[in-house]
């Protein structure tokens, strides 16, 4: 079942047909009864509701094994902020697969490239000038979402090598912007589609090699991971199972990744870029980038019944992938 704007009005809840008639959005209706058998639908339902409800505008697709579930806007070049930094990293490995870098490479935090800001490690540590491994760089980039290990992959992976790496790959649209230095870059554009495709590729194999995969796939489901959005209403096995990276900047709230069946099979991908504004006061959202902003709401409940729709769909997903343990230490 493909949802739009188009088709909503047919799930028959209330808060949709507000959002799709332009006016403002009524109390949500209670979710219609679905059965365990239907799960498509039901996550269909879910995020017809809740986004219905978050407000904004939403481009997003997401699938459950080779079905579509929500085709919104999927081919609109959108801003990704942090969601691109899965692009990057994606990039770095690539020159990694070649030969051309190592993890273990040293990369120099210099004074002058560490960015001020209240996200990630390297602002806060204060231990600088120093280095740290390549592979540190990105853990740091794809967990905290770090911003200075932007332009420390920028050491190693300039923004017009790092766009050809993407374009190589069939990524036109997923393009970080250059600057005039040219290890340095804004975290650029992409579309839900292409988001979804890298994703899907990755999973499937096709993008990396098995090494790097693995690599990637082991950080995005890592307990430091972002946890606000679609993991936010799971346990810590059940968020094991579920890579992503969100984005946030200004008045956009982005999220993407994949959810994992049981056995390590990749079962669901979902692209999901919205813009505001949104319900409620807009001061207010656009000052707020954690769990209580109405559209990490939307995604907190899509995630979850995503989560159980997939544990519903035996034998989605293509290839299984060790699903990492975690161990919890008290020190020592």
């Amino acid at each position: 079942m493909i949802i739009n704007r188009r088709s909503a009005l047919s799930l028959g809840t209330v808060a949709t047909a507000g959002a799709v008639l332009g006016a403002a959005a009524a109390p949500a209706a209670a979710e219609p009864s679905v059965s365990s058998s239907d799960p498509v639908r039901r996550v269909a339902r879910v995020y017809a509701r809740e986004t219905a409800r978050a407000g904004g505008v939403w481009s997003s697709y997401l699938t459950i094994g080779a079905d579509t579930v929500v085709e919104e806007g999927a081919d609109t070049v959108v801003e990704a902020y942090s969601v691109n930094k899965l692009a990057v990293a994606t990039a770095v490995l690539d020159k990694i697969d070649r030969g051309l870098l190592t993890l273990d490479q040293r990369v120099e935090v210099s004074a002058d490239i560490v960015i001020q800001d209240t996200d990630g490690i390297f602002a806060l540590d204060r231990a600088y000038p120093s280095s740290i491994t390549l592979g540190h760089a990105m853990a740091n980039l794809l967990t905290v979402s770090d911003n200075t290990a932007v332009r420390l992959c920028g050491l190693v992976c300039p923004a017009l090598e790092l766009n050809e790496i993407l374009r190589g790959k069939g990524f036109v649209h997923t393009q970080v912007v250059p600057v005039s230095n040219p290890n340095r870059f804004f975290l650029g554009q992409t579309t839900p589609r292409e988001t979804h495709t890298l994703l899907s590729r990755l999973v499937a194999g096709e993008l990396l090699s098995a090494t790097s995969t693995d690599y990637l796939l082991n950080v995005v489901r890592s307990m430091a991971a972002f946890s606000d959005g679609m993991r936010l209403n799971l346990t810590t096995p059940q968020r094991l199972r579920v890579a992503t990276k969100a984005g946030w900047f200004e008045a956009g709230r982005n999220e993407a990744g994949v959810v994992f069946a049981a056995d390590g099979r990749p079962s669901a991908v979902y692209s999901l870029f919205a813009a505001g504004p949104f319900t409620g006061d807009a001061t207010v959202n656009d000052e707020d980038f954690g769990a209580t902003h109405p559209a990490l709401r939307a995604r907190q409940a899509l995630g979850k019944a995503l989560f159980d729709s997939v544990d519903a769909l035996p034998g989605a997903g293509t290839r299984a992938a060790r699903t990492p343990a975690y161990r919890p230490s008290n020190g020592g």
